[in-house]
């Protein structure tokens, strides 16, 4: 149960605190560095936890459960922290809502469809929507890093309403195979 992918996986959720704590000063450019070091640990982490489960034919039913969870809780937690320290603000509030909002939903629509045994897989645009979306958190963090280069903030910001475009594609994608379940 408590394999080297799994335990990837829970290092993750353990690292989410550390997380919040180090982008909780938004004037603390040391912190977001370290922040970023943290989140991209984090990001080296969640591919080889899939990696090696896969390659070693370790693939839980523990894995399959929490890795999702510990991909939502980190960004949903970044999401949360870039708001509250105004990293993310005015109009691009709607963006980062919109990626929370179908998070929320998606999970719903996953566990409805569990027990009627209705598998959602991830489809390669919602890979692309989770990629974009990554890099768009990653370079907020690194915005507040290093100040003196606001253009890793557009291009965070940018690429966050990205995101959001491709995570309303492929909530509707989601949505639309649920519907085809629901009375």
């Amino acid at each position: 149960m408590l394999t080297l992918p799994n335990l990837l996986t829970l290092s993750r959720i353990c690292a989410v605190p550390l997380l919040v704590g180090l982008l909780w000063w938004p004037q603390w450019a040391a912190g977001y560095a370290i922040a970023f070091a943290v989140y991209c640990l984090m990001g080296i982490t969640d591919y080889f936890d899939g990696y090696l489960a896969r390659a070693n034919g370790a693939v839980s039913r523990l894995g399959i459960f929490l890795d999702p969870i510990a991909d939502k809780i980190m960004v949903a937690a970044v999401i949360l922290m870039l708001v509250g320290t105004r990293d993310i603000s005015g109009l691009s509030l709607v963006a980062a809502l919109v990626i929370l909002l179908r998070e929320i939903a998606v999970s719903g629509l996953r566990e409805f469809l569990a027990p009627l045994h209705v598998s959602v897989p991830v489809s390669k645009l919602a890979k692309w929507k989770t990629t974009l979306q990554l890099v768009s958190l990653g370079a907020l963090i690194l915005a507040g890093a290093i100040p003196s280069a606001p253009w890793i903030g557009q291009v965070g910001i940018a690429a966050l309403w990205g995101a959001a475009a491709l995570t309303l594609i492929t909530g509707w994608d989601y949505l639309r195979v649920g519907l085809k379940h629901m009375d």
